[in-house]
């Protein structure tokens, strides 16, 4: 080994020890889902054999079932919407350029500033006049478009060439077409990044869901583990069952999108 790569193994060490302390959380949840409460308050570190128990003792708990549908549909839907109407912010934003949009980007950065908490009393009460209490939509609506992916969008324009659209318009190509036909395609990367980021916000929400969502027959999978807290007495072993279920769909996705995820940051950043 030479003297550069030995000068490279405290870096290698380092790096070691701190995913370790990041992975032992997720594995201690995959072992736990797999234990009965006494092993899990004994910190029990190796896989037991209570795990289809813990999945009946789920069941009749809580409709996992209601859950999941609820949290998908919400996950889903909002980052559908939201990278639509996100996207044609973003562009318009950058590629129809003006001061006067720059002074409404700083107002929308400046709501970033606002804790939910605050607006969180006024949105109810518009939801409520609107009957939309117990409605998936009324969690979705607040959600689709964010200061955060509009920004995102809007520094991923500064580096599309707008040589194209003025070639694309001399062709007869209207701004809907090209921004269809020919920004979308081209920033996939970004659309990844934002989808990665807005599906894993929608689908780990907790706060406004359990304000609006008042019925247990809506409830949300952050929800539902909510509520088998809820009691005197806590089953750990069901707990930490329904956390894996819970984290199952976000850990897919980033996996799926990691790479798509990490380019589409690293353009918007440049």
């Amino acid at each position: 080994m030479t003297k550069y790569a030995w000068r490279r193994v405290p870096g290698y060490v380092f790096l070691s020890v701190f995913a370790l302390f990041s992975i032992f959380p997720l594995y201690f949840m995959l072992v736990s889902a797999t234990n009965s409460t006494q092993d899990v308050l004994a910190s029990r570190l190796t896989p037991g054999g209570h795990l289809f128990d813990n999945m009946t003792a789920l069941m009749k708990q809580q409709d996992i079932g209601a859950a999941m549908t609820s949290s998908a549909l919400i996950a889903i839907g909002t980052t559908v919407l939201a990278l639509i109407v996100c996207a044609v912010a973003g562009y318009g934003f950058e590629i129809y350029h003006s001061r006067g949009k720059d002074i409404v980007m700083a107002i929308l950065m400046l709501a970033m500033m606002i804790p939910f908490a605050a607006i969180m009393i006024p949105l109810f009460r518009m939801f409520a006049q609107l009957g939309m209490v117990n409605s998936l939509f009324a969690v979705i609506i607040p959600a689709i478009s964010t200061p955060l992916l509009i920004l995102l969008f809007r520094q991923a324009s500064r580096s599309f060439p707008y040589e194209i659209i003025e070639a694309a318009r001399i062709d007869g190509l209207k701004e809907l077409s090209i921004f269809a036909r020919i920004y979308v395609p081209t920033m996939k990367s970004t659309f990844a990044a934002a989808a990665v980021i807005t599906f894993m916000t929608s689908w780990n929400n907790f706060l406004w869901p359990r304000v609006i969502l008042l019925d247990n027959a809506v409830q949300t999978m952050p929800m539902l583990i909510a509520n088998l807290t809820a009691g005197y007495v806590t089953d750990y072993g069901v707990l930490m069952l329904a956390v894996l279920l819970t984290s199952l769909p976000t850990i897919l996705v980033f996996l799926i999108l990691q790479r798509a995820f990490a380019q589409g940051i690293t353009g918007a950043i440049k």
